[in-house]
């Protein structure tokens, strides 16, 4: 049974940092692109980065770069996403996904190209 588990959200103030984990079973993560999304309350999800090992393709979206670092650890099997000076518009559910596509659909980061999606993990950007 495939399983992808996000953790590491929590409320943190403006220009604080969080890391978050997106842990697998069943699966072994290097096989898939990995990607981050969100979803905030009334809004579309949005993709944020991915990471292909296979490939050794790292890719932000405009709204993290600079800001969101991810990593993947094969050991754990687990993948990171870093997150460093949070606006409060960073406030949302943040998501982890599996994708097969051909590297240049990863580009477009549209969640309909992942799946095995996570329950979710809350981050809330605050004073």
């Amino acid at each position: 049974q495939l399983q992808l588990v996000e953790s590491g959200g929590g409320l943190v103030q403006p220009g604080g940092s969080l890391r978050l984990s997106c842990s697998a079973s069943g699966l072994r993560l290097d096989s898939y692109a990995i990607g981050w999304f969100r979803q905030a309350p009334g809004k579309e999800r949005e993709g944020l980065s991915f990471i292909r090992k296979s490939a050794g393709t790292i890719y932000y979206a405009d709204s993290v770069k600079g800001r969101f670092t991810i990593s993947g650890d094969s050991g754990r099997n687990t993948v990171y996403l870093q997150m460093n000076s949070l606006k409060p518009e960073d406030t949302a559910v943040y998501y982890c996904a599996t994708s097969r596509v051909p590297l240049s659909l990863l580009f477009l980061l549209r969640p309909s190209d992942f799946g095995s999606w996570g329950q979710g993990t809350q981050v809330t950007v605050s004073s």
